[in-house]
């Protein structure tokens, strides 16, 4: 796919040479870029739900123990971007004329130095952020924000990056998901609950399916680089497959909320038609361009489902 300036960029409509007059972006706009904002709602999502959860089930919310854990979520998360930006550069992975939405590293708009410095000073944020939150929550905070600063860094870091393996939607599952939900209830109320389990699949499906799909669009340059990721392994029918239940199965959870009393969590069902959408959209096998637009109404299928979910519990 050709590299030109008609490339949509993460923000809307516009494309990055209209927002930047054809000049490489600068400043703010161009870390903005580099975090990758079209999908921070992955790691901003479970706390939104974790916390909703503990408050339907007695909590008295701690506003403030919410606002930390949001944005270590969001800095643990852009940390990840960033060092994946750097390190799929260095490792010849990404070219300036990839299909994905273009990378500030590749671009030749930051070297990877500077990249890494910036993933490095999200996490250092995260983990002083994280500081406060350990001592709310006490040691299973500690467990839970250490294992996602290292996973955070995993992804990309080390002899065995997450990323150039087929774990990375269990990764997604499990860390922006079950953790971060179960986290974010601990927080407020203190005490486990089965339905911070249940809440975390509604929430890290479709979160794994963002995953999914970024690497159903990169899945040539995947094999020629020598990365065994998911889709990879499985091909595009079989991909498509596994996206479908992974946009499906969190309907199939959302009627259990009701055996424990939280009846309102069949809210989260406004949130099918847009996963449907999604669906029928992949099925008709999208070029990769599209695939970004793709990649992005998933996320905002799962932010739409999570706050569903959150207002539904409370009621």
């Amino acid at each position: 796919m050709p590299n030109n300036n008609s490339s949509q960029s993460s923000f809307g409509k516009l494309t990055l040479s209209e927002k930047t007059n054809g000049k490489p972006p600068t400043g703010w706009y161009l870390w903005w870029i580099a975090v990758r904002p079209r999908t921070l709602s992955i790691s901003a999502t479970p706390v939104l739900v974790g916390t909703a959860l503990a408050v339907a089930e007695g909590a008295t919310a701690n506003g403030l123990a919410m606002l930390a854990a949001l944005c270590c979520a969001v800095l643990i998360q852009a940390g990840t971007n960033l060092h994946n930006d750097a390190a799929d550069f260095e490792s010849g992975n990404d070219q300036p004329d990839r299909v994905g939405p273009r990378r500030v590293t590749a671009e030749g708009w930051a070297n990877a130095a500077s990249v890494r410095r910036a993933a490095t000073l999200s996490f250092a944020l995260a983990f002083i952020l994280g500081i406060y939150l350990v001592a709310v929550g006490g040691w299973p905070i500690l467990v839970a924000g250490l294992a996602s600063l290292i996973a955070g860094w995993a992804y990309s870091g080390g002899p065995r990056p997450i990323s150039h393996s087929s774990l990375g939607e269990f990764f997604v599952l499990f860390f922006f998901g079950l953790v971060a939900v179960a986290g974010s209830h601990w927080l407020q109320l203190g005490a486990w609950s089965p339905d911070a389990l249940l809440a975390g699949l509604v929430v890290g499906l479709p979160a794994a399916a963002v995953l999914l799909i970024n690497n159903y669009r990169d899945l040539e340059t995947d094999l020629r680089g020598g990365r065994r990721t998911l889709a990879s392994v499985l091909g595009r029918k079989h991909s498509r497959l596994l996206y479908v239940a992974l946009m499906l199965l969190p309907f199939a959870v959302l009627p259990l909320f009701s055996l424990h009393g939280l009846q309102g969590a069949w809210l989260g069902f406004l949130a099918l038609p847009l996963s449907l959408s999604l669906i029928r959209r992949l099925l008709r096998d999208p070029s990769g361009l599209e695939l970004n637009s793709l990649l992005a109404g998933t996320a905002q299928t799962g932010f739409a489902l999570g706050l569903a979910l959150s207002i539904g519990v409370l009621l």
